[in-house]
């Protein structure tokens, strides 16, 4: 034990859990019960003004396209650029693509504020507008802002309560890591995930609410109200979990580092102007076969944001998203099938994934043997067997009206054998929530599945 003089201390915070699980049970907090959230919520909305418009490209406010290489990005150099990128995954080639893609080099802050009041942990919830969720306000971190933002090249109101995660003396860190975000849309793209535990008081503020986590847990069974960032930032909590796993973390931890060395992923960029397959219009930059996703432009009011109104470039999925995990008792412990998820914009080629991550629409024109693997099982599933299912948006930030079925579906050996396909491998709750507190282990997508799993507990 450490003591007096002692330099040495434990390596984990092993009252932690406990305090969490205690949070998980409340469902009143220190400003009442779900209920009263939702009158907060209510008013809130009704106290700002929101509005979206799609605008064409030449109408956007301080971003151009480059005249040589015809890359989308603001005048200041910052927050983020559209470029194209061409894909070749396999060696030899096995295929290939080219896509725009977003860049956005600098790590922004998801931060969520935490403190107890009467013996039971709360966190700091923000009532926050993004203009690509479809219903514009959601439930957000304490702290949601890329380096420009609160660097202030937007020129904007300081970023409230950003003090307690860039100047932390006398905070307590409970969660703190880096990680990636949609592979798929974003080139090496990564935000750090941070919760700091305060016991100061805390300026108050009308747009933000102390919550518990078996109050925001059941706001994730409502559909699009907590936001992809707090989604994310919430798997990073450590929670109970067996002891026992079907694979040791080492076997788990292997299998993956074997499959990413198994498959190469080459990427390289390329001018927007020049990448092949996608046409841009006075409105939008579209796929030649109309589908996976579209880029467009939007002119965006909010009232209650650091900036009131301005103009950017988002991209749009085209059609609902399905992400799913199966998942099986095995031997009494709740596992779930993970992938071995491949996404150009990864910093190191695969992250653990859902058992299903895509867009249906996107395959509905093809076979069923080449759909991907489970999607059928998945949408056949009987509703007796859904334990969670919710739409959730994606990055409201730079995603618009991008929203996915997340889903839990309880499996049997025919539907999900514990022999499964290559690529896919059975991880139990707590083995995945212990990757998740370390960077580029567990992607977005089986992060939100993560908390959705928490939720349910």
């Amino acid at each position: 034990m450490s003591g007096p003089g002692t330099l040495t201390r434990p390596r984990a915070d092993a009252d932690l859990p406990a305090r969490l699980a205690r949070s998980a049970a409340a469902l009143d907090g220190i400003a009442g019960g779900v209920p009263d959230f939702h009158a907060w919520f209510a008013r809130r909305r009704a106290a700002g003004r929101f509005a979206v418009h799609r605008i064409p490209f030449d109408e956007l406010d301080g971003w151009s396209f480059d005249g040589e290489t015809g890359d989308l990005g603001h005048r200041s150099g910052r927050f983020f650029t559209v470029e194209g990128l061409r894909v070749r995954v396999g060696d030899p080639v096995e295929t290939e693509w080219e896509q725009p893609i977003i860049r956005q080099q600098e790590v922004g802050i998801l931060g969520i504020l935490a403190k107890e009041f009467d013996g039971v942990l709360h966190f700091l919830m923000q009532a926050k507008m993004e203009p690509g969720n479809p219903n514009l306000l959601q439930l957000s971190p304490t702290v949601q802002a890329t380096r420009s933002n609160y660097t202030g090249v937007h020129r904007g109101a300081v970023v409230r309560y950003l003090e307690y995660f860039t100047r932390p003396a006398g905070v307590r860190v409970l969660s703190d890591v880096l990680q990636s975000e949609h592979g798929s849309w974003f080139l090496r793209k990564r935000n750090r995930n941070t919760i700091v535990e305060v016991s100061d008081d805390v300026p108050p503020h009308e747009d933000f609410r102390w919550l518990t986590l078996g109050q925001i847990a059941e706001l994730m069974r409502r559909d699009c109200l907590v936001n992809m960032d707090v989604r994310s930032v919430l798997a990073g909590l450590p929670g109970h979990g067996a002891k026992r796993a079907l694979y040791s973390d080492t076997d788990l931890l292997s299998w993956l580092a074997a499959m990413r060395s198994a498959h190469i992923v080459r990427t390289r960029r390329r001018p927007l102007s020049a990448v092949a397959g996608w046409t841009r219009g006075p409105f939008s930059i579209d796929h030649a076969d109309g589908r996976y996703f579209r880029v467009v432009a939007v002119r965006v009011e909010a009232g209650n944001r650091e900036v009131t109104h301005w103009t950017q470039p988002l991209f749009e999925q085209l059609g609902e998203g399905v992400v799913a995990f199966l998942t099986r008792e095995i031997e009494g412990v709740p596992h779930v099938l993970v992938r071995a998820r491949l996404e150009a914009g990864f910093l190191d080629t695969a992250e653990f994934g859902p058992t299903v991550q895509c867009t249906p629409a996107n395959y509905a024109h093809l076979p069923p043997g080449r759909h991907p693997l489970f999607l059928d099982t998945v949408a056949a599933a009987e509703p007796g067997r859904i334990r969670y299912s919710a739409l959730h948006s994606e990055e409201g930030g730079r995603f618009l009206n991008t929203v996915s079925r997340y889903l839990v579906i309880e499996a049997d050996e025919a539907m999900a054998p514990l022999d499964p396909p290559l690529g896919f491998r059975w991880a139990s709750h707590g083995q995945l929530a212990e990757m998740a507190r370390h960077g580029h282990y567990v992607n977005v997508q089986a992060r939100t599945l993560l908390t959705c799993l928490n939720a349910l507990r």
